[in-house]
């Protein structure tokens, strides 16, 4: 039933498409970094069972959340009947899409504001910890 709505709602299904990618972890969402870390931690430790369960993870968000983006956007509209009255949200239901699907991808490109924090809490942490 949502076959072609990407072109109904496209900044909608944009978005959702971003956070898609984000959960998935894939560039360019934010999601990669936070997941790589993940992995990369999860190699370094003797617990290498941890590893399968990222691949496994990463892989059923992959199988849940892409095929909803192909249909969305690259399947042809054929249940009219369902699509007929779908139009994009209104512009203060789609802000708060948009706002997020740019942080994300801005957060890629630049993630040092969250590394900086991440370590002072750490730091805050070790420090109070007699």
């Amino acid at each position: 039933q949502m076959s072609g709505i990407g072109r109904q709602m496209p900044y909608t299904m944009i978005a959702f498409s971003i956070g898609a990618l984000s959960i998935i972890g894939l560039p360019p969402a934010a999601g990669f970094i936070s997941k790589w870390y993940m992995v990369l931690g999860a190699a370094n430790s003797t617990n290498q069972w941890v590893l399968l369960i990222y691949l496994c993870s990463t892989l059923l968000n992959a199988a849940y959340f892409l095929p909803i983006i192909y249909k969305a956007f690259f399947s042809s509209n054929t249940n009219n009947e369902f699509n007929a009255g779908i139009k994009e949200a209104p512009l203060f239901c789609l802000m708060p899409l948009i706002i997020t699907a740019l942080l994300t991808l801005a957060l890629f490109v630049y993630p040092q504001p969250f590394f900086d924090l991440s370590a002072q809490f750490v730091e805050t942490l070790v420090s109070s910890n007699p």
